[in-house]
């Protein structure tokens, strides 16, 4: 049993005068990720009614666009009408310099604004091969020689001809189920026996007979399916489906993109193949005015969606980290979620029809976020923005203590009485919100407060105290976590409210733990507190703390460490609770020094991070790194902020439909789940939301906050796992207020925030 021994330990733990805590580790040079310039996608949409858009294609540097008979142009933002006499339900093509459409009705080709038609009955596609234009009509291969149509074999097909593709010099020919390359001059060519073939492979065979779209990339054929993709190399077809990483089979068109990419059009949404062969998601309302695709054109970096909804525009911008995190500071200026010195997400208001900030059940937590990477950004930079940011913030943080007017009890929140946005209104646990004046009368202050708010204080302040803090503001910080553990110490190691009771999660003694549900949670609420005292002790040098930290160790408290992370039963994971762990972690492992102890908790600490390795966080991935030493996996944690969508609006997103959902090798999800997503196909979030979530949003009714994001950058880059910016061009490596659109909510206009002695 652990409890013995670990307090026997407690007879060799003297207390110590207030030391600096040690050095966190640096990243080693394997571990350097680079911050080069990568493509950074953005988009843009245009909601047409009806049956959307049916085809798209670049010509002539113009984008356009067909739905039912009109002919439409992307003109700056506006999507304008170009003619209105188009062939209904065609495919536009733009061939060298000359723009057709193939359908139904016919080859239509378009000059001096009318269009002409070419060749009655339907026609499926037009390609250019050996410098003449070719149609597929029917059964028929037929050529265009100025306005005259004549065959270009003699033969019918012994299939109908889908699309038309030129690869190595071969015109091929895509049926239903069937590809096959016009041989010496004839439709198909022959068998070893002398018969007509119209299989163009001898190994493998397709996901599904329904084939939709062929495109030539890379010295391969890719041919897209109802069941998805396979890639024609020499005469071997190879499967791409879920298992292989596809996210959507049901696979409607092709384009080849710039930089070897493949762009797929499904029933689902956009995949992006890049040349190293990942898969890149783009489905919903943050990409899509539909997830229904019926065409793709790309044009540079852009890829122009036809849906059942509209047009959309996916964008590959040239961007760097530092140029996020300051397009990502600006954001939070320009759209209003700064007020007081707290960071705030947005909140949409039907009444008002604008968004509104929601003033929630946790501002001093979320806003230790911000201010921890304000510390780290001053630690690197030396702006002095940042050190303004970071000393502001920390006094909104000492004014949530004082305002309680309850020695060592900070507030949740501060509501300024007839301000313009969302009050919260719930509490803990189901319970109603409360919410009590202050002693100037003119804000409110939110109580019942729990363990996030406390562990955001002992993380976000005792690391300004580390990186920022100059004079008085040493001692302010100082006293400003001293009074929260001597709350603490005073109350049995409890959260005691205005009304004299404990509050509802602000609880850590001996006799809560051993109810079923401290049972459950003690392993998280042993590191916190643990982690709470040996703070203050080493802070502070002052005796009662460490005393407080060695009656702790005698009543088992550092056993529970061990396991830390609860994986069981799945509907009780509250998966907000690993930030909560990791920022107790972090002063914990950093300020213990006696070696027993330490290996304790690093078994405890090593345990729950397994458990969250999946989930891919950059800031548990990171902080993970700079205690330990260990591979931290910065590939994956940089991957995750690149992928970071720059509208933080949190639009709703649906994978659980997705062929792709296995965990990644090596890796096990312990607390529910299957796999972590992708921003992209996620949302912009918090980190003490869950990467691994499948369905959600809310429909761009919120707008995330940035301080996680610019928390894990920063820290990345304190600790040398990120470099500075690797560009020659200085505007990608930084943001002016102007880059970011218009929006959010209408500036703070209540009373100041008073001053804290």
């Amino acid at each position: 049993m652990l409890r013995p021994i670990v307090a026997a330990l407690a007879l060799a733990l003297p207390a110590r005068a207030a030391t600096p805590p040690p050095a966190a580790n640096s990243a080693r040079p394997d571990q350097v990720i680079a911050d080069a310039v990568y493509l950074q996608e953005t988009g843009r949409q245009w909601p047409v009614a009806g049956p959307g858009i049916e085809s798209v294609t670049v010509h002539g540097g113009s984008v356009l666009a067909l739905s039912l008979n009109t002919l439409f142009a992307v003109d700056g933002t506006n999507l304008v009408r170009v003619t209105s006499n188009s062939p209904a339900r065609s495919r536009l093509v733009s061939l060298n310099g000359t723009l057709f459409a193939t359908g139904p009705e016919g080859l239509h080709r378009l000059g001096e604004g009318k269009w002409q038609r070419l060749h009655a009955g339907p026609v499926q596609d037009v390609v250019r091969f050996r410098g003449e234009t070719v149609f597929a009509a029917g059964d028929r291969l037929l050529r265009l020689r100025g306005a005259a149509v004549s065959a270009l074999v003699t033969n019918a097909a012994p299939y109908r001809p889908r699309r038309l593709v030129v690869q190595h010099e071969n015109l091929w020919l895509l049926g239903e189920g069937r590809l096959a390359a016009m041989d010496r001059g004839r439709f198909g060519g022959l068998d070893v026996y002398g018969f007509p073939a119209d299989q163009g492979w001898e190994f493998g065979r397709l996901p599904s007979p329904e084939t939709r779209d062929v495109v030539a990339l890379d010295g391969a054929l890719w041919i897209g399916t109802r069941r998805g993709m396979a890639q024609l190399r020499g005469m071997t077809l190879h499967p791409v489906a879920g298992e292989q990483g596809l996210p959507f089979e049901d696979v409607t068109c092709l384009a080849a993109g710039s930089d070897g990419d493949l762009w797929m059009g499904t029933a689902d949404g956009v995949v992006r193949r890049t040349r190293a062969g990942e898969f890149h998601a783009f489905a919903g309302h943050r990409w899509l005015p539909n997830d229904r695709v019926h065409g793709i054109a790309v044009e540079g970096r852009s890829a122009w969606v036809a849906t059942a909804g509209g047009l959309a525009e996916i964008r590959l911008e040239p961007f760097t980290l530092a140029r996020k995190a300051a397009w990502y500071e600006h954001h939070l200026e320009k759209w209003g979620q700064k007020r007081l010195g707290f960071t705030h997400k947005l909140e949409w208001d039907d009444a008002l029809g604008e968004f509104v900030r929601e003033v929630s059940d946790n501002d001093g937590g979320y806003t230790g976020d911000y201010l921890a990477a304000q510390c780290y950004r001053w630690a690197v930079t030396k702006d002095p923005a940042a050190r303004a940011e970071a000393t502001n913030t920390f006094h909104a943080l000492r004014w949530l203590v004082r305002m309680t007017g309850i020695p060592g009890f900070p507030a949740r929140s501060a509501w300024a009485k007839g301000e313009r946005g969302h009050k919260a209104g719930h509490g803990s646990g189901g319970y109603a919100a409360e919410w009590h004046d202050t002693a100037d009368g003119n804000f409110e202050w939110k109580g019942d407060t729990s363990s996030d708010e406390v562990a955001s204080h002992f993380y976000a302040v005792a690391l300004f105290m580390d990186l920022v803090a100059q004079g008085a503001e040493l001692d302010q910080a100082r006293r400003h976590l001293a009074s929260m553990a001597d709350h603490l110490i005073d109350h049995g190691w409890r959260l005691i409210d205005i009304d004299g009771q404990p509050t509802r999660w602000g609880r850590w003694d001996p006799d809560y733990l051993a109810t079923d549900e401290g049972r459950f949670d003690r392993g998280l609420l042993a590191v916190e507190l643990l982690s709470f005292m040996k703070t203050a002790a080493d802070i502070t040098g002052e005796d009662r703390f460490s005393k407080a930290y060695e009656r702790l160790v005698q009543l088992g408290y550092p056993g529970w460490t061990l396991r830390q992370r609860s994986t069981h039963p799945p509907e009780d994971i509250a998966h907000f609770e690993d930030q909560l762990a990791y920022w107790s972690w972090w002063n914990l492992l950093r300020r213990e020094m006696n070696p027993d102890l330490r290996a304790l908790y690093r078994r405890g600490h090593e345990r729950s991070h397994e458990i969250t390795r999946i989930e891919r966080n950059p800031f548990f991935l990171f902080l993970y790194g700079a205690l330990t030493g260990n591979d931290c996996e910065p590939a994956a944690a940089v991957a995750h902020l690149r992928e970071w969508p720059l509208d933080l609006r949190v639009w709703s997103f649906r994978n659980s439909h997705r062929a792709d959902l296995r965990p990644p090798p090596g890796l096990l999800p312990h607390k529910g789940g299957v796999r972590a997503f992708s921003p992209r196909e996620h949302q912009p979030m918090r980190w003490d939301a869950w990467t691994m979530q499948e369905d959600g949003g809310t429909g761009g009714r919120d707008v995330a906050e940035p301080g996680g994001w610019l928390l894990a950058y920063w820290m990345g880059r304190f600790h040398g796992y990120i470099t500075a910016p690797v560009t020659s061009d200085p505007r990608l490596a930084t943001a002016s207020p102007d880059d970011v659109p218009a929006g959010g909510a209408r500036p703070y206009e209540g009373p100041p925030r008073p001053p804290v002695p």
